[in-house]
């Protein structure tokens, strides 16, 4: 079964709104996994206009499920960060500061050097990596030379092109996919999945690992409640 990893970049953001500790982002990631999320997902920015570097220091002592980081690693800070904590996983992403929310994937060929330096400094502490990429053939032959465990692919063209053409906008993924198996790279997937296109992704997309979602799967928890959301995207899922 592919796992979920539930972003909880949302309800800090909600909190921070105000000021205080509420909604408390520690009580919820407990809860998601007892609800059966399977992953705690955070994305901390340099500006932390969401998820502070403190958040995940606590957060680490409670998270009992797959913690998975997500950033830029040209900060030194976010590269401490990761050391310090050591995740289960630790999810680069080619963010520039400011940035609203993740836009393309990294260009493994461009920046081999750097990733493949990089990588090999979270792996020397038992540190799983996961690259952010667009669904490219280049670019995950490319990720084979840096040495990552896992790519991640950039979902936002398929969510965006599903109620067009979902038979035309799950192709790149599916061909994708099929060639990161060959290459032994492990899949993940995330960006604007939601209970619209979920199933039909898992099902055309083969040895899929893990998805993290988070904007649509707390926006869906106000109307639906946040357990009967998880539940619900489990069932995607399977």
């Amino acid at each position: 079964m592919t796992k979920l990893s539930v972003n909880i970049n949302k309800i800090a953001t909600l909190r921070n709104s105000r000021g205080g500790n509420t909604p408390n982002l520690i009580q919820i990631a407990k809860d998601c996994e007892r609800f059966g999320a399977q992953g705690i997902t955070v994305h901390p920015r340099p500006d932390e206009r969401h998820i502070r570097y403190a958040d995940v220091h606590e957060l680490k002592k409670v998270v009992t499920t797959e913690f998975n980081i997500e950033g830029n690693p040209h900060e030194q800070k976010f590269v401490d960060l990761i050391l310090a904590v050591k995740p289960t996983q630790v999810t680069l992403v080619p963010d520039s500061d400011g940035q609203l929310t993740s836009d393309h994937g990294w260009d493994t060929v461009k920046h081999k050097a750097y990733l493949k330096e990089t990588i090999a400094v979270f792996k020397s502490h038992g540190i799983r990596t996961s690259v952010f990429v667009d669904a490219d053939l280049k670019m995950v032959e490319g990720a084979k030379e840096i040495g990552t465990d896992r790519i991640e692919f950039y979902t936002e063209s398929y969510a965006k092109d599903y109620s067009i053409n979902k038979e035309k906008a799950i192709k790149p993924f599916a061909e994708a996919a099929k060639l990161a198996a060959q290459l032994n790279i492990g899949l993940n997937a995330g960006h604007d999945l939601s209970l619209n296109n979920l199933k039909f992704f898992k099902e055309y997309v083969p040895n899929l690992l893990e998805v993290s979602i988070g904007h649509a799967l707390i926006s869906d928890a106000l109307y639906f409640g946040l357990e009967n959301t998880i539940m619900m995207y489990r069932r995607q899922l399977q």
